[in-house]
C-alpha cells in the first residue's frame, strides 16, 4: 500500500450539488428557488426576528422593569467558607487569587465578602467589598479587611 491509491470509504463521499449551471444541467431555471417573493431575489437576506410580516414576538410581548447599566455584579462568598479555606491551607492572608486557586471565583469575578457564619481564625482578608456583618465578624477576631 501506498499514498499513490488511497480513495475515501465507499459512500462517505457525495459530488455537491451544482446549481445555476444551465437547463441542460437539471437545476437550472430557478436554480432550486421555487418561484418569486423575496427568497428567490439575490441579496436576500431574511432579517432576525423576522416572522413573514407577522408583528414579531419581541414587540408583540409587553416591555417593564428596569435595569440598571451601571449595576455591579459581586461573587458572593461567606465567612464561614474563608474559615474552612483558612484551617485547610494554614493560611492567614486571604485574598482573590487564593479564592480563584481555590475554586471559589474566577479571576474576573469581583469578590464580595459576607457575614454568614462563625469565624475564629486571624485573618488578613481582601476582596472587593464586605458586608456590615463580615466586615464586623473578620474585626471581631482581631482580623484585618482590606477593599481591593
Amino acid at each position: 500500500m501506498d499514498l499513490s491509491n488511497l480513495k475515501p470509504a465507499e459512500g462517505s463521499t457525495k459530488t455537491r450539488k451544482r446549481i445555476g449551471r444551465g437547463q441542460g444541467s437539471g437545476r437550472g431555471g430557478t436554480s432550486t428557488r421555487g418561484h418569486k417573493g423575496a427568497k428567490s431575489r439575490s441579496g436576500y437576506s431574511k432579517k432576525v426576528g423576522f416572522e413573514g410580516g407577522q408583528m414579531p414576538l419581541q414587540r408583540r410581548v409587553p416591555k417593564f422593569g428596569f435595569k440598571n447599566i451601571n449595576r455591579k455584579e459581586y461573587k458572593a462568598i461567606n465567612v464561614e467558607v474563608l474559615q474552612a479555606l483558612a484551617e485547610k491551607n494554614n493560611i492567614t492572608v486571604i485574598d482573590v487569587d487564593v479564592l480563584v486557586n481555590a475554586g471559589l471565583a474566577s479571576k474576573n469575578d469581583n469578590v464580595k465578602i459576607l457575614g454568614n457564619g462563625t469565624i475564629t481564625a486571624k485573618l488578613e482578608v481582601k476582596a472587593h467589598a464586605f458586608s456590615k456583618s463580615a466586615q464586623s465578624a473578620i474585626e471581631a477576631v482581631e482580623g484585618t479587611v482590606v477593599k481591593l
